[in-house]
């Protein structure tokens, strides 16, 4: 079964001055949830935002919050993050010593769960823990910092995992270097949630003008 093509702008790239206005924006022109990328400084060489932003996007838009962890020890801060209003919570394989039991927890505090890999990380470690998760986060550049270049070595992962996942209801998310170029091989590898930063929110013509790029991208024969 098919899923929808969602776009989610990820926040990161925004302009924090004009974050609330920026994200009705975005939401007005047909994004379909709003991506938040929280790092460290540790797991990734930068720091971002925490659950008080998260908490702050609530308010101005009713849009589901991915919320991706590139964190270490994410679950000391799970439900910090549902409470901010966090509608799904993407942990990282590379940092979780019992997934399971992670995802388990995020299921039990009612919003959906996903795990990302990195570029470096082999589809075939999703294997135990697919049957846990409503979404998988592809990581298409290395993560830590918005702007980088679109890795095409990760498109036979996203086939080999929409592969795995079957016939179940679970989004596959590519996030890096996603554009009007890349679209079209994200969705032929089996990716349906594009996950774009500079390509929106620093596009010429605006974040409307960024989002239709996309949307023209999708419907292209």
């Amino acid at each position: 079964m098919a899923q929808p093509i969602k776009i989610a702008p990820s926040v990161l790239s925004a302009d924090f001055t004009r974050l609330g206005e920026q994200i009705q924006v975005a939401a007005e022109h047909g994004a379909s949830q709003i991506h938040i990328d929280v790092m460290d400084g540790v797991f990734v060489p930068n720091i971002t935002m925490g659950s008080l932003v998260v908490k702050a996007i609530r308010t101005v838009t009713n849009l589901p919050l991915d919320v991706h962890l590139m964190i270490i020890e994410p679950d000391r801060h799970l439900q910090a993050f549902v409470d901010a209003g966090a509608s799904a919570l993407t942990v990282h394989l590379e940092v979780c010593s019992h997934l399971h039991r992670t995802l388990q927890n995020i299921k039990l505090l009612g919003v959906r769960a996903g795990v990302a890999i990195n570029p470096h990380t082999p589809a075939i470690l999703l294997s135990e823990i697919i049957h846990l998760v409503d979404i998988v986060l592809v990581m298409t550049v290395n993560p830590g910092f918005g702007g980088q270049t679109f890795l095409p070595e990760t498109l036979p992962k996203i086939r080999q995992i929409r592969q795995m996942v079957g016939e179940r209801s679970v989004d596959i998310g590519v996030d890096g270097g996603i554009d009007a170029d890349t679209t079209p091989q994200v969705l032929e590898a089996g990716a349906n949630v594009l996950i774009a930063g500079n390509s929106i929110f620093a596009a010429n013509g605006g974040i409307a003008s960024g989002i239709k790029a996309i949307q023209q991208a999708i419907t292209k024969d």
